[in-house]
């Protein structure tokens, strides 16, 4: 078995909101996953392939994207613009989940092209990682036409995850619901637009709509970019389960509305953070630390809670994943993080409560180092490296 030891970590974040910051300041990973995690005294007699000094910085689960427009390959449709997958990697995200691949040119809208593209992008994503992301791609839109056995088909396939519900013909809940149930019934994961109307061919989704076809993740309540009432927010708090996604290419307002009423009423664990990128709005590679930021900064988020909403609570709504908390077991998708020079923080933690992006080091992914340094954030006040 080939060993990784990281040393030298001045905090490990678990992503768990129930535990958000561990003890220790020692990780071991084997063979891609997470071996242990506690005091110096754990790599006693450990013959490891690879040494990482953390240099003091914080050691934080992959971050997670829950909701891109992927195109097959790792190009931007919309925005006409290449690599952009790769550039996330760069922001600290190494989980990515479509939302649907609304953008690709000439997409069909029959059920037996719709079915087709969702295998097809699902199974391209799977070979591909891009910058070795790992994206879970080919979330299936919504057409009429769609019967039972179609998700059948797709799941037998691969396929497990719907793209949000308004994107195609199928609107209504008279005629969404019974495809959530199907999806549902064959494992699979259900978003929903939620808010005003897009691009051409999507639909506005009021609270009502969404409470009556029951996904599992309300896709950008803080708007994509429109975003429902305020009043609309609050029916889905109070009366619903499902997962709150907010996303970068959102309303700010609604944003920190969502966040401070969420820690009011105990429900930060409901919360999880995507880009709605690329979109009309732009690509934005640092969109899940910007998040990170916003909540912690202006919301008064605590930064180690604000992570979780990146990491852990997103693992937790899409559990078919082995990553996104640190936890002995898991994958070893790790980012090696750190004030940016220049802050008045001295911590990645203080850095996301004052609203500076950290600076990103070692990016790690299946215990394999991606980037040995962000391309995209701000230099670290303290940098790890391989010794």
């Amino acid at each position: 078995m080939s060993s990784i030891v990281i040393k030298n970590i001045g905090t490990i974040l678990s992503g768990d909101i129930d535990n958000p910051i561990l003890k220790g300041d020692t990780i071991v990973v084997t063979d891609g996953k997470i071996a242990a995690i506690g005091g110096a005294e754990i790599a006693n007699g450990i013959e490891a392939e690879k040494v990482i000094d953390a240099a003091g910085s914080t050691v934080t689960p992959g971050l997670f994207d829950t909701h891109v427009h992927t195109s097959l390959g790792d190009y931007a449709h919309r925005q006409f613009a290449s690599n952009f997958i790769e550039g996330e990697l760069h922001g600290g995200v190494t989980t990515i989940i479509s939302a649907g691949e609304c953008h690709t040119p000439g997409r069909p809208k029959d059920p037996a092209g719709t079915k087709a593209l969702a295998i097809l992008a699902h199974k391209s994503f799977a070979a591909l990682k891009p910058g070795g992301v790992k994206v879970h791609g080919g979330s299936v839109i919504l057409e009429k036409g769609l019967v039972e056995k179609d998700f059948e088909e797709m799941a037998k396939e691969g396929v497990w995850t719907v793209g949000e519900i308004g994107l195609g013909s199928v609107k209504d809940p008279a005629d969404a619901a019974p495809m959530v149930e199907w999806a549902h019934k064959n494992g699979m994961k259900v978003q929903m637009h939620t808010g005003g109307t897009s691009i051409p061919g999507s639909s506005t989704v009021t609270a009502a709509q969404v409470m009556a076809t029951k996904p599992d993740v309300i896709s950008h309540i803080n708007g994509g970019p429109t975003a429902i009432p305020l009043s609309e927010v609050d029916k889905l708090m109070d009366e619903t389960d499902f997962a709150m996604e907010i996303v970068q290419c959102g309303n700010p307002k609604v944003t920190d509305y969502v966040a401070r009423r969420a820690k009011e009423k105990g429900q930060l664990g409901r919360i999880i953070f995507g880009n709605d990128a690329p979109s009309g709005t732009g690509i934005i590679p640092l969109g899940i630390l910007r998040n990170i930021c916003q909540v912690a900064s202006v919301s008064d988020i605590p930064g180690e809670i604000a992570l979780c909403m990146a990491t852990g609570n997103s693992a937790k709504v899409y559990n078919k994943l082995n990553t996104g908390i640190i936890a002995v077991g898991r994958e070893a998708d790790l980012v090696f993080m750190d004030a940016p020079m220049g802050s008045v923080a001295n911590t990645a933690v203080e850095a996301f409560e004052c609203g500076d992006i950290p600076g990103l080091s070692i990016i790690m992914v299946d215990g394999v180092i991606k980037a040995a340094k962000s391309r995209n954030t701000p230099p670290c006040k303290r940098a790890a490296k391989v010794i």
